[in-house]
């Protein structure tokens, strides 16, 4: 199987460059074990009740095409991790985040600040209330934009078990443009980081549902 991650330094994206070590990496002494028995774990107490349902954090609802977005966490043989912490982030529906950096013309939703978590249940399944995100100018080249997509963060059961990834919806035009999409060398590796629609999801009169399983291993993690 080959690596479906991207690769560290890849001139495109243009932060690469700048963060790409130019050694080979190097193993600490003591191994990676003693680092996981001193880092912190994540129990139930830590969640909130509304930390899964981004529509209902603030006083008022928020701007935007409400959604569902499902799906399973998986290892690598495609069984099902209970337990697994998983953190999303995103942009509002007009593609800004709610962060001092960022300051491009687009207006802030007073309802919604674009972050939620929460474990994964039995089946290794999650499941998250939220507004689908809007594309974003990111100044990367010229005329640059992100696809419409969604931060992940899959923890296991120690600080320095973590994944993190981008959910991407389907059909969407600007991932022939995103070099962070097209930093993943194979296609069908890319595709695995696009949802589907899925009307068993879908609520009625509600919310259009995505589904969209992590399989660890599998999954690209994020450039």
């Amino acid at each position: 199987m080959t690596d479906p991650n991207p690769p560290y330094l890849y001139p495109p994206y243009g932060s690469t460059p700048l963060r790409a070590p130019a050694q080979p990496l190097v193993m600490p002494k003591y191994g990676p074990d003693a680092i996981e028995l001193s880092s912190p774990v994540f129990g139930h107490e830590e969640l909130g009740i509304l930390d899964d349902d981004l529509t209902r954090q603030h006083s008022g609802e928020p701007l935007g095409e409400r959604i569902i977005v499902t799906g399973q966490v998986l290892d690598s043989g495609g069984r099902p991790v209970p337990g697994a912490l998983v953190e999303i982030w995103q942009t509002n529906a007009a593609g800004r985040y709610v962060h001092l950096r960022d300051q491009h013309p687009a207006p802030l939703d007073p309802n919604f600040t674009g972050a939620g978590r929460c474990l994964t249940d039995a089946d290794g399944r999650y499941r998250f209330v939220t507004i689908k995100p809007g594309a974003y100018p990111w100044r990367n080249h010229h005329n640059a934009w992100r696809p419409a997509h969604i931060h992940f963060s899959v923890f296991g059961t120690a600080f320095t078990q973590r994944l993190i990834t981008q959910m991407y919806f389907p059909g969407d035009p600007l991932f022939a443009y995103d070099p962070i999409f097209q930093s993943i060398p194979d296609e069908k590796d890319r595709e695995r980081l696009i949802s589907r629609l899925d009307m068993d999801t879908t609520v009625p009169e509600w919310a259009l549902g995505y589904q969209w399983d992590i399989v660890l291993g599998a999954t690209p993690m994020e450039a």
